[in-house]
């Protein structure tokens, strides 16, 4: 700027700004501009075209200042209109609420100017929303904040409390580096040391002849494994033989291991006789035995059912749905799942199991729900019923009546009449078999025979069967 302009600005005097100019100059350089006079009535309201959230003021015009403001706002309004009848003007922005009946209310920092004679004041306001919003999410985070750190001082709290309550060695051992994370006293006691001892030290370390790599790799591959037994070793500073049961587990993309720990030395427990003879009819048994949720999605199965679908190790079925190793697929799987949902159990359901190569087998499926834990889970027990199949006396056969209604058509009726009175006898005979194998459950039934429920109620009324009971 030139020394000419500088004397401009400095000597109190302002640049001529044509009439129509002034308006948008002064709309421009705030949101909301207000002219009122010296006792608060609003003579005109210029928005910042820029800003169009105010919406359309025009109504303001002519009105009282008061009747846009906020209980709280207009002492604060009153103190600064009484100020400047004294020739005090503010110099600092006054924040003012405005609320405009229930459609909207916002805040606005004034700065006051006196611009006339007769006392009329020009209120240059700057929403203050986009601060107020920005106030609020800092709170808000800072509550969030707050209540997760409350949450893991929780967490940490029980989870020290149950490490100090557990009579069970218990130790975390990082997998990528091999050292101890943390430890219980139990478990210290059994190493013969402390816990700030332990704590960070690698964990190979505390056992006789057993190299880092070695000994987690060992330890991993337990933990992944079916029914694998503990590893037992020996403590390097007590000399105790000591059982490490692993389990592996990912905590904040980390990889860690779960070590329980129990001394080898002393007696055997008493084990339960029945859970060892469930556990060997399971391993050994004769009959396929699978475990699913809900769903009927795999997540054990024994080496009968293995055989029987011809599956060369569980983790090829695990995962997978029940369904794709039945005959009828979904169908059968939902008729099990449903009766077994609804009584507890189902006996007996006569269908054929798929093998992994297309070939099947007839079998006979019990499924029994257990419901009393955290997990439900189905159970289904799966018989090779093969040999029998040939000798079976189905449960539906055609009745005589129907077969003597069909031979006394011959000669009294034309081959069309009696094909149809066949097709009525072989229809009736379908629907009573799909009936019975789903143990009246209509909507399996109609599924299973591909006919929609309205068309299977008909066929049933039609044959007298609507009300039928299934033993």
């Amino acid at each position: 700027m030139t020394s000419r302009g500088t004397r401009y600005w400095t000597s109190g005097a302002i640049p001529l700004v044509a009439p129509e100019l002034l308006g948008d100059i002064i709309a421009t350089a705030s949101d909301i501009s207000l002219v009122i006079s010296d006792v608060g009535k609003i003579l005109s309201v210029l928005v910042n075209p820029t800003h169009p959230s105010f919406g359309n003021l025009d109504h303001w015009d002519g009105r009282d200042i008061r009747s846009f403001l906020t209980v709280e706002s207009v002492p604060k309004l009153d103190a600064v209109l009484d100020d400047i009848a004294r020739d005090e003007i503010p110099k600092r922005g006054i924040e003012l609420n405005h609320s405009d009946g229930t459609t909207w209310e916002f805040p606005v920092r004034y700065t006051f100017h006196q611009i006339g004679p007769d006392g009329a004041l020009l209120m240059l306001g700057r929403d203050l929303r986009p601060i107020a919003e920005m106030q609020q999410q800092l709170v808000k985070a800072q509550l969030a904040l707050e209540r997760d750190y409350e949450a893991q001082r929780e967490f940490d709290t029980r989870y020290r409390v149950l490490m100090e309550a557990t009579r069970e060695g218990v130790a975390f051992v990082a997998v990528a580096t091999g050292k101890i994370s943390d430890v219980n006293d139990a478990a210290a006691t059994l190493f013969g040391a402390t816990r700030a001892e332990l704590t960070g030290a690698a964990f190979a370390q505390e056992f006789e002849g057993r190299r880092r790599g070695e000994l987690l790799e060992s330890l991993t591959n337990t933990a992944i494994a079916d029914g694998a037994r503990p590893v037992e070793l020996q403590a390097r500073r007590s000399r105790k033989r000591l059982s490490v049961s692993p389990s592996l587990f990912r905590a904040a993309g980390e990889r860690l291991l779960l070590c329980r720990i129990e001394s080898a030395d002393e007696d055997e427990p008493i084990t339960d006789e029945l859970s060892e003879n469930l556990s060997g009819l399971y391993q050994e048994g004769a009959d396929g035995i699978v475990f699913t949720d809900r769903d009927g999605i795999i997540r054990a199965a024994n080496e009968a059912f293995l055989d029987l679908a011809d599956v060369a190790h569980l983790t090829l079925v695990k995962g997978k749905s029940l369904g794709e190793y039945l005959s009828r697929g979904s169908v059968d799987l939902k008729v099990l799942i449903e009766n077994a949902v609804r009584s507890g159990h189902m006996k007996m359901y006569a269908t054929k199991l798929a093998s992994e190569y297309g070939a099947q087998v007839s079998v006979e499926i019990s499924a029994t729900f257990l419901n009393d834990r955290a997990n439900p889970s189905l159970v289904f027990v799966i018989r090779d019923a093969s040999r029998a199949d040939a000798v079976r006396q189905h449960g539906v056969t055609v009745t005589d009546d129907g077969v003597r209604s069909v031979m006394e058509l011959v000669g009294n009726a034309t081959l069309k009449d009696i094909v149809a009175e066949t097709t009525d006898v072989v229809e009736k005979m379908c629907i009573e078999t799909a009936v019975e194998l789903t143990r009246n459950n209509r909507v399996a039934a109609a599924e299973m025979l591909g006919l929609s429920r309205q068309s299977l109620y008909v066929k049933l009324r039609k044959y007298g069967l609507l009300h039928k009971d299934v033993d």
